[in-house]
């Protein structure tokens, strides 16, 4: 316990440092900003002393990914791991963060006011901008951190961008990235795993809860082969 606590302290210190670098590098080398999130996030890597798995494949029609949500490591293992130029949709608070909100402004990220009554179309007219522009959307749809083991309900919010923008959606699963858990201030040490599934058929009206129910199967087939 004592090593993860130092570990996470160093961290921290090492992220704030790392993300005021990345916003600088990004506001004055713009046009390579996905270059250089993808170099800080394997930094992070390194510095996080964990290992990263990649079971199946992500899918080149997909352009809106669903993910579980358990720390702020969902978010770096996947700026590393995926092909395209991911853009997240994240709460406006995080926006509003000195320095650090900069990394969602500068690559045009979406953020999203969840009390105000025009985010919905606003969250709309970006998210059909991004996609126009080849970027792949992310989005946790429990809108918030599952400290539980057990995914929270999905927000209607992702399944109102993929019907009314006609997006492919491919839901993916990780696995481990509670190693770092900021309420308890530790880091552990461990492996990442990010499993790809299947894209959806959005045609069927249950499809949202249906892949909820088949990232939850997954999430305890992988959680039972670890207790195993």
């Amino acid at each position: 316990m004592i090593f993860s606590r130092i570990k996470a302290f160093f961290y921290l210190l090492q992220f704030l440092l790392s993300v005021s670098v990345v916003v600088f590098l990004m506001w004055v080398f713009n046009e390579s900003n996905r270059a250089i999130r993808r170099a800080w996030a394997k930094l992070q890597r390194i510095c996080g002393l964990y290992s990263l798995e990649l079971e199946g494949e992500f899918s080149d029609e997909a352009n809106i990914l669903l993910i579980n949500h358990q720390s702020m490591l969902d978010i770096i293992v996947l700026e590393e791991l995926h092909p395209k130029n991911l853009c997240w949709i994240a709460k406006a608070q995080i926006g509003k963060i000195p320095i650090i909100g900069k990394i969602l402004s500068l690559p045009k990220m979406i953020s999203v006011e969840r009390e105000s009554k025009h985010s919905l179309i606003k969250l709309l007219k970006d998210a059909e901008d991004r996609v126009k522009n080849g970027r792949v959307l992310a989005i946790f749809p429990e809108g918030t951190r599952s400290y539980s083991g057990k995914l929270l309900p999905f927000k209607g919010g992702a399944k109102i961008i993929t019907e009314k923008l006609n997006l492919k959606v491919q839901p993916i699963v990780i696995i481990g990235t509670d190693i770092l858990n900021v309420k308890k201030f530790s880091f552990k040490n461990g492996n990442i795993k990010v499993i790809c599934l299947d894209t959806i058929d959005t045609s069927d009206k249950e499809w949202l809860e249906n892949t909820r129910s088949k990232m939850q199967a997954v999430l305890d087939k992988e959680r039972a082969n670890l207790n195993a």
